[in-house]
C-alpha cells in the first residue's frame, strides 16, 4: 500500500519525538522511549499533533527500545515496543496514516568502551524484529545508521517474517557528506542498492537541512524511493538543556529543494516539531504542480598527487626496507631528532617512524613532526596514528593536513593507556579502535585521495601466548585496508620460529622489530615494565649492572645484531626501535648486519 501510495506522492513523515517530547514536558529525558510505558499518553499526543500537522507516515516511540541503549531486560524491552507500536496505531485510527516500526542502531560499544560482540547486536535486531512482527508492523525503518554493517542480515529477517514488509534504511551523515564511521554518501548508495531487501534508503539527523541538501543534490535519485529528514539546524546548550533553533519557514523552503531532487519521503529528525511538518504540508501543496528534477550532473572530485612512495615501492618490490624509530621530544626541542632522521637518512635507512604520545605521555605531535622531517630532511616517513587522544573529527582533519603535507605512510594503532593515577583529569576519548581507524582511511582513499592513497600499517604483537589470536587481528586489520605490519621487538626464538612459519602461509609484509637494549636496567625495565616486549633471561644476563655506558651499548649491539640475522630471512623488512634516540648505536648495529 505504501509502495502505491509513493507512486504518485511525496510522502510527509513525522517529525522528532525526543527533541518535541522533551520540550513539551519540560525533561531534558535521554530516552523517551520509556515514556510509552510512563506516560502513554503523551506519546499519543505528540503523534497526533504529527498528524494533524499533515504526516502521512509516524514512526513509533522507539528508536532507542534495545537492551543496550536503555540497560533494560529484553522482557521490558519488548513491552515498550509492544506499547510504543500501539500507541501510534490509537493515534492513526481513522485516518489515512502509515506507522512504522521506529529502529536505531545497536551500540557496538558499552559504556566502558568495550566492543560489543557482533552476534550479539546481530541477535539484538533479531528479537526487536520478532517483537514488532508480533505487535502486526509491515513497515521498519531503521535510521541514524553509520554504516550497511548487519543489514543485509537484518532486512532479510524482516522479508523471512513478512515479505510485503516495506523496509526503509536511513543514514546519518555529519556535515562533511560522511557518517560517523567515515563512509561517504556514495558509498553507502552503492552498498544499499547491493542489498535486494531494502526498498527505500534515505537520510537523517546529524546534519541540518541545508548542508544535507548540499551533500545529496549532485546524486541522481531516479527509480529510486529516497528519504531525507534532517535535523532543525545545531542545537546549543541553554541552561544545561539542548535547543534547537525555531525555523520552520526556513527549514520547509529547504525542503522544497530538497523535494525537487527527486527525494519521495520528507521529514524531520531531531529539532523538528509538528510546525515543521505544517510548514511542509503547505508548501508540498504549492509544490504539487512542480516538474521535480530528476537528475543531476555528477560532481568533479579533484585529487593530489604527490609521487612515489619509495618505502612502499621498495616493500612491494621485495628489496627488504629499513625503517627507523624515532621517539618525538617532550617539547619543542627537534634539533636532536631532526639530526638524527639526518643521518639515518645518509646511512641507507628507507622511512622513519614517528611514535604518537608512546606510554600516553605527551610529546611533539607525530604527524607535525613527521611533516617536517619529510619537508626538511627529504627522507620518507611513517607517522604513528593512535585513536586515544582524538575523535572522530580530529583524526579526519589530521588525516587531510598529514596528506596535504605529502605524508602517505601510516602506522594505524590503538594507542596505550592511560596511567591509572591520571584517569580523573586525563581522559581517553577512543571514538575508534585501530580496526575502525583503519576501515575509516580506507574510506578516506576510495572518496578523496583515490590516486594516491595512505599506505596504512599495523601493529603485530607475537610475544604473546595466543598468537594464533594475533594472527587473528591481524587478518582482520588486514581486511580493513592495512598493507604491512611492524612487529613488538622480537626477542624469544620461538618468535622467530613463528615468524618463519608465518611468512610461509601469510601473504603479508612484516617487518621484524628490533630495540637494541642498552644496560642491565634497561633489559630490566623494558622485560617487567613495557607491554608486548619479552625479554629471555639469556640476553638480560649477558649484561652487568656495573657495566659503563661504552660497554653494556656494546652487548647491546651484538645482541641486536645476533637478531636481525636470525629473523632477516623470516621477515619483509627491518623495524629499528631507537633506544633514547642513539642514533649512532642504531648505525652500528646496521653496519654490524651487513643489510
Amino acid at each position: 500500500m505504501i509502495k502505491e501510495y509513493l507512486q504518485d506522492n511525496i510522502l510527509l513523515a513525522d517529525g522528532a519525538m525526543g527533541t518535541y517530547y522533551s520540550q513539551i514536558t519540560g525533561e531534558d529525558a535521554a530516552f523517551s522511549e520509556l515514556a510509552n510505558e510512563t506516560e502513554p499518553e503523551v506519546v499519543k499526543a505528540i503523534h497526533a499533533e504529527y498528524i494533524q500537522a499533515g504526516a502521512r507516515l509516524i514512526r513509533t516511540n522507539t528508536f532507542s527500545a534495545n537492551t543496550l541503549a536503555l540497560d533494560v531486560s529484553r522482557d521490558q524491552v519488548k513491552r515498550i515496543i509492544a506499547k510504543g507500536y500501539e500507541i501510534a496505531l490509537q493515534a492513526a485510527r481513522g485516518r489515512e496514516v502509515f506507522v512504522a516500526a521506529d529502529m536505531g542502531p545497536i551500540p557496538e560499544m558499552t559504556a566502558d568502551k568495550k566492543e560489543v560482540d557482533p552476534e550479539f547486536i546481530l541477535d539484538e535486531y533479531r528479537f526487536i524484529v520478532d517483537a514488532f512482527i508480533e505487535a502486526g508492523a509491515d513497515i521498519f525503518v531503521l535510521e541514524t545508521l553509520s554504516s550497511t554493517d548487519y543489514l543485509r542480515e537484518v532486512t532479510e529477517y524482516i522479508k523471512s517474517k513478512n515479505s510485503q514488509a516495506f523496509i526503509l534504511v536511513q543514514f546519518a551523515t555529519t556535515v562533511d557528506g560522511y557518517t560517523r564511521k567515515g563512509i561517504s554518501i556514495s558509498r553507502i548508495i552503492k552498498e544499499v542498492k547491493a542489498i535486494p531487501y531494502i526498498d527505500a534508503y534515505g537520510f537523517n539527523c546529524g546534519a541540518g537541512p541545508a548542508h544535507l541538501y548540499q551533500n545529496i543534490r549532485a546524486f541522481d535519485f531516479s527509480g529510486d524511493i529516497v528519504s531525507v529528514m534532517p535535523n532543525a539546524g545545531y542545537p546549543e546548550i541553554v541552561h544545561q538543556r539542548t535547543v534547537y533553533t525555531r525555523n520552520p519557514e526556513y527549514f520547509s523552503n529547504i525542503m522544497m529543494d530538497v523535494a525537487r531532487l527527486g527525494v519521495k519521503i520528507v521529514g524531520g529528525c531531531c529539532g523538528t516539531t509538528p510546525l515543521h511538518i505544517s510548514k511542509m504540508r503547505d508548501k508540498l501543496a504549492e509544490f504539487a504542480g512542480e516538474k521535480r528534477r530528476a537528475s543531476a550532473p555528477v560532481r568533479k572530485v579533484w585529487h593530489i598527487t604527490m609521487g612515489k612512495n619509495d618505502f612502499y615501492t621498495k616493500l612491494v618490490e621485495g628489496k627488504f626496507p629499513v625503517v627507523v624509530e624515532l621517539d618525538p621530544p617532550f617539547d619543542v626541542s627537534v634539533e636532536k631528532i631532526m639530526e638524527g632522521a639526518a643521518v639515518l637518512k645518509q646511512n641507507g635507512v628507507d622511512a622513519v617512524t614517528v611514535a604518537d604520545s608512546p606510554l600516553a605521555r605527551p610529546r611533539l605531535n607525530s604527524m607535525m613532526l613527521a611533516a617536517k622531517i619529510k619537508r626538511e630532511v627529504g627522507i620518507e616517513v611513517i607517522p604513528h596514528l593512535c585513536c586515544r587522544d582524538h575523535n572522530l573529527i580530529g583524526l579526519k582533519s589530521l588525516l587531510l593536513a598529514g596528506y596535504v603535507e605529502g605524508i602517505r605512510n601510516l602506522l594505524v594503532v590503538t594507542g596505550d593507556p592511560i596511567p591509572g593515577a591520571e584517569k580523573s583529569s586525563v581522559k581517553s576519548v577512543f571514538d575508534l579502535n585501530s580496526f575502525k581507524l583503519m576501515a575509516l582511511i580506507q574510506e578516506m582513499n576510495n572518496e578523496l585521495f583515490s590516486q594516491d592513497p595512505y599506505i596504512v600499517g599495523g601493529a603485530l604483537n607475537l610475544n604473546v601466548q595466543n598468537r594464533d589470536a594475533e594472527i587473528s587481528r591481524m587478518e582482520r586489520k588486514m581486511e580493513n585496508g592495512a598493507r604491512f605490519f611492524l612487529t613488538q621487538p622480537v626477542f624469544a626464538s620461538e618468535v622467530i620460529e613463528y615468524l618463519a612459519r608465518l611468512k610461509a602461509r601469510e601473504k603479508v609484509k612484516i617487518l621484524g622489530g628490533v630495540m637494541p637494549i642498552v644496560s642491565y636496567k634497561n633489559a630490566l625495565f623494558l622485560n617487567n615494565e613495557i607491554p608486548g616486549i619479552s625479554i629471555p633471561s639469556h640476553y638480560i644476563e649477558r649484561f652487568r649492572p656495573d657495566m659503563d655506558r661504552q660497554e653494556a651499548e656494546e652487548v647491546g649491539i651484538e645482541i641486536a645484531v645476533e637478531l636481525i640475522n636470525n629473523i632477516k630471512q623470516h621477515v619483509d623488512g627491518l623495524y629499528l626501535i631507537t633506544p633514547f634516540n642513539r642514533v649512532n648505536m642504531v648505525v652500528r648495529v646496521l653496519k654490524g648486519s651487513l643489510l
